[in-house]
């Protein structure tokens, strides 16, 4: 495994592939590099070093800070704007700053800084998730220096003005936000649908019983297309809606509420989509809950409940389609104050996303998730999942018709660390810790002796693809009748070689 660290430099928390994998980039605590993707030890430009002054730093200090973990600029964004640049933001000792950088030459002009307020953190160790959109930037985030102000916002771009959501608890309530997703619903519409942005996080749930779990994991979804309303929700989500997603096993009255990660897999189009977060969610299950029944809070019981009474036309939360536009509604500004009203108090949807719960490790704890379709000698594409745990190991997990099965389990750090990113490009998986990251071929593949695939045939286990040789695997198995673990490499003798 190739590794690569810089003396000095640390919490290397941000991995970002250029279009074309040429180039791999990487934010860390007040550096940024550019790597090649093939050779991650070899920096194809000298490093960028930006760091938060001096003066920041005593401020962040004096508000009561840490000045030996916080009080410095943690890159937490960096995406591509166009061919030319990359757009990056850092918590810059809790006054959040965003600059872009010119990737040919991999410079960066620390004296023209835009404010970073609903774009990055203040506090490194919060949750955060932001992606560019037809050169606009999508963020979940936390908005202020307490952190108290939740804030999914649009800015940077000249195609529409800043929108954001309400600072309402029934909006965004103690949110912990972990990813976002671009779904192209416009392509191919009959009903000439919107495009639309979906955002993960776990979040204080204010619909539950006081005795039961306060936390529970959401996905919300705001149009690309959405202006705000005139009069109601003046610069402000006219189209959030949110839902609980249901991870669960009900036979064992076991619910997993808290949502560390989630890897967004598109099929041949949109409608293929599915979300990943050890459980899968299909994007037309998501999508029906959005079109069902709202909840709403009752003052005379104080219970939340389903909402029973009439809907407004047209519906509350809903995109800007040909049927609005052919009753004269061409864009949110135009929606009647009815409409928008109920969307402002009814953010939250009554029904759940339901998926299938893929994996379940006893005392293991997952922390981040990569997924790829890859094909196997049958020709046939299997969906491979590749999931980092809180004590530094990597699992590499089949998708075999409605069960999921671990071929491969590597401890990546001599100490347990978490995994707190994982990249794939189509030759290598990247991982990273915060002081040091590594790159993971994909070439030999020996498999544990408690992995239930095993037990299964060879072309079953095939599913890997080495995809920068575009060689499908084959596998030799040397039979055995004892399935203990081999106490000299802990390995079953089940290879995976590369023909």
């Amino acid at each position: 495994m190739a590794r690569f660290s810089v003396p000095g430099v640390f919490n290397y928390s941000m991995l970002t592939l250029s279009d074309h994998e040429r180039v791999l980039y990487v934010g860390a605590r007040e550096a940024l590099f550019a790597l090649d993707p093939n050779d991650i030890s070899k920096q194809l430009r000298p490093q960028i070093d930006w760091p938060a002054p001096q003066d920041k730093k005593r401020e962040c200090v004096a508000k009561g800070k840490n000045n030996q973990t916080e009080c410095f600029n943690y890159i937490r964004f960096l995406q591509s704007y166009d061919h030319t640049l990359l757009y990056t933001c850092g918590t810059y000792a809790f006054q959040p700053k965003c600059t872009y950088v010119n990737a040919d030459s991999f410079t960066l002009n620390a004296a023209a800084l835009e404010d970073g307020k609903g774009k990055c953190p203040y506090d490194p160790a919060k949750g955060h998730t932001g992606l560019i959109v037809d050169k606009e930037l999508y963020s979940a985030t936390l908005n202020n220096f307490l952190g108290t102000e939740p804030v999914i916002l649009r800015n940077l771009g000249q195609q529409h003005y800043s929108m954001k959501s309400e600072y309402l608890p029934a909006w965004l309530n103690e949110p912990d936000f972990v990813g976002s997703a671009l779904v192209r619903e416009s392509s191919g519409s009959k009903e000439g649908d919107d495009d639309k942005i979906y955002f993960f996080f776990t979040e204080r749930a204010m619909e539950l019983d006081c005795d039961t779990e306060p936390n529970v994991a959401r996905v919300a979804r705001v149009c690309k297309g959405d202006l705000g309303g005139t009069r109601t929700l003046q610069k402000k989500w006219t189209t959030f809606q949110k839902a609980r997603l249901e991870c669960s096993l009900p036979e064992r009255h076991v619910y997993f509420n808290n949502l560390r990660a989630v890897f967004t897999l598109p099929g041949q189009d949109w409608r293929g989509t599915t979300f990943y977060a050890v459980r899968d969610y299909q994007i037309s299950n998501v999508k029906e809950v959005f079109k069902g029944s709202y909840k709403e809070y009752r003052e005379a019981s104080q219970r939340w409940g389903r909402y029973t009474g009439s809907v407004p036309t047209p519906r509350p939360g809903s995109c800007i389609t040909n049927s609005d536009r052919e009753n004269g509604y061409n864009s949110s500004l135009q929606l009647p104050d009815a409409t928008l009203n109920f969307a402002k108090k009814h953010p939250l949807m009554e029904d759940k996303a339901l998926g299938r719960l893929l994996l379940l490790t006893k005392g293991v704890n997952f922390t981040r998730l990569a997924v790829d379709r890859v094909s196997a000698l049958d020709q046939r594409p299997y969906n491979m999942l590749f999931i980092g745990t809180a004590e530094g190991w990597l699992q590499r997990v089949v998708i075999l018709g409605s069960e999921a099965h671990v071929i491969e389990e590597i401890q990546l750090f001599e100490t347990a660390q978490p995994v707190d990113s994982l990249t794939i490009s189509h030759a290598k998986v990247r991982k990273q810790q915060q002081d040091v990251f590594q790159l993971l071929p994909f070439l030999h593949v020996e498999v544990y002796s408690h992995s239930p695939a095993c037990q299964h045939s060879c072309m079953a286990s095939s599913a890997v693809l080495e995809k920068s040789r575009e060689r499908p695997l084959t596998c030799e198995v040397k039979k055995t009748d004892d399935l203990t673990p081999n106490h000299n490499n802990s390995f079953l003798n089940v290879l995976y070689i590369v023909r």
